[in-house]
């Protein structure tokens, strides 16, 4: 059964006013648009726009509620511990500036960070609330725009000290003492993770000596900047104007300095990232399709006015520094790449010709454009379906065809699939992404 589904974008703050309406070719709100929610996530469940399907159920979380055999298919329904759920949550993302440096748990962290805050009694909706539920939260990141700005991972020490160097020689000759003596904690002769787990601690949870460490390392980068001139976009000075963009959004926040332990990355449209467990990261700019664990589970250790649980957060971080976490698609026959993580819960599905092609259409380019779109023809793509899914057009226009019957999605319309259609084929000219389990 093929039942069409919408939801209204979330209006964090860093949203964008205009990119999420500009990509699925709908009226803007006027104010802030950053997420679009496609799932069941009870803080922001789908609605679904022809109850009469559902048996008067209104959106999808209430569906899979009342009818988890029709909606997640028997198997889901009657195998595992706990309520029939979707595992996975699949959004559009428009962020206008920084999100928060986070981090999300694994499992086995998520299951006993909820039973340890249920057992002390703080109200799920709490704001000093960290577990909201008791899943884990690995997330991918698919770039829709030209660029997509963000801060993802440890990078290797012996890097981030380089530029802590060019700082402290950038400084004036009277104001890098402290940029000096954070230099020094990284250069001390240990284990690199070692390193890492005590400057993000010495950053996060010590008063004496920060404020300065801030305002010298801002100074600093907006001296490197200067004298870079035109090359300042260049990829090895990009951590410096990360620091002055941190700074303008979050004057003296401590994560502007840690920035500078991380993988700045530019993803450019078509490429896309895996976070797992314990990932430190945080978006600065861009328009993509995020595929998630069906979670809301966030430690936050800076950038933001929601609530911060240093020690938390420390429990939950991977230090071990690792190259930048790029997911590569598997490579298929005519139009179709298919991005696998390595848990079960999530797989994302991208029909259409890929980013810098021909002819791509009529959202194909610029600064919020599709990644493309699917060429016309008689062989068409056809998607085997693990579970449910759920297809979004963002170009164009295709048609979803099954054994069992058949939908047209303009741009912007997204349907769930039930997984009784075990396979659609996907005809026309647009650009489609469909969200599935990856088993």
């Amino acid at each position: 059964m093929f039942v069409r589904i919408d939801n209204t974008p979330r209006d964090y703050a860093w949203g964008s006013t205009t990119a999420i309406a500009e990509l699925l070719g709908r009226a803007a709100s006027g104010g802030p648009e950053a997420e679009l929610w496609l799932g069941a996530h009870p803080a922001s469940p789908s609605r679904i726009l022809d109850p009469s399907q559902t048996g008067g159920a209104r959106d999808l979380a209430e569906w899979i509620a009342r009818d988890p055999h029709a909606a997640l298919g028997l198997q889901a329904a009657a195998g595992g511990a706990g309520e029939p759920r979707l595992p996975y949550l699949m959004k559009v993302l428009a962020a206008e500036g920084p999100l928060s440096l986070q981090a999300h748990p694994s499992a086995e962290q998520a299951r006993e960070g909820f039973a340890r805050e249920n057992a002390a009694g703080i109200p799920l909706d709490a704001p000093e609330r960290n577990y909201k539920d008791a899943f884990h939260k690995p997330e991918l990141l698919y770039a829709l725009s030209d660029r997509f700005e963000a801060l993802c991972g440890f990078r290797e020490v012996t890097d981030a000290l380089a530029d802590v160097q060019r700082l402290v020689d950038a400084a004036s000759s009277d104001a890098s003492a402290a940029l000096t003596a954070f230099r020094d904690r990284l250069a001390v002769q240990a284990d690199a993770e070692q390193v890492l787990r005590n400057a993000v601690a010495w950053l996060l949870e010590s008063a004496t000596g920060i404020a300065e460490l801030v305002a010298e390392t801002v100074e600093a980068a907006a001296r490197v900047i200067a004298q870079a001139g035109e090359a300042s976009d260049e990829p090895p000075l990009r951590p410096f104007a990360t620091v002055g963009t941190l700074a303008a959004g979050f004057p003296g926040d401590p994560g502007i300095v840690l920035s500078l332990l991380l993988h700045r990355v530019t993803l450019r449209r078509g490429e896309a990232l895996y976070l797992p467990a314990g990932n430190i990261h945080a978006y600065l700019h861009g328009v993509g399709v995020e595929l998630m664990a069906s979670s809301d589970n966030v430690m936050r250790g800076g950038l933001t006015p929601k609530h911060i649980d240093v020690p938390e957060l420390m429990r939950v971080l991977h230090f071990t520094p690792l190259p930048v976490p790029y997911l590569p698609a598997e490579s298929h026959v005519g139009d179709v790449e298919i991005f696998r993580p390595d848990v079960p819960d999530f797989q994302l599905v991208h029909v259409g010709r890929r980013a810098g092609d021909a002819d791509a259409g009529e959202s194909g380019a610029g600064e919020s454009g599709a990644a493309g779109v699917l060429r016309a023809d008689e062989d068409a793509p056809e998607i085997q379906l693990a579970g449910p899914a759920i297809a979004l057009c963002v170009a164009g226009s295709v048609r979803l065809q099954s054994p069992g019957g058949q939908v047209g999605l303009k741009r912007g319309e997204t349907v769930y699939v039930t997984p009784d259609e075990a396979s659609i084929a996907i005809v026309g000219d647009g650009s489609v992404f469909i969200a599935t389990e990856n088993i």
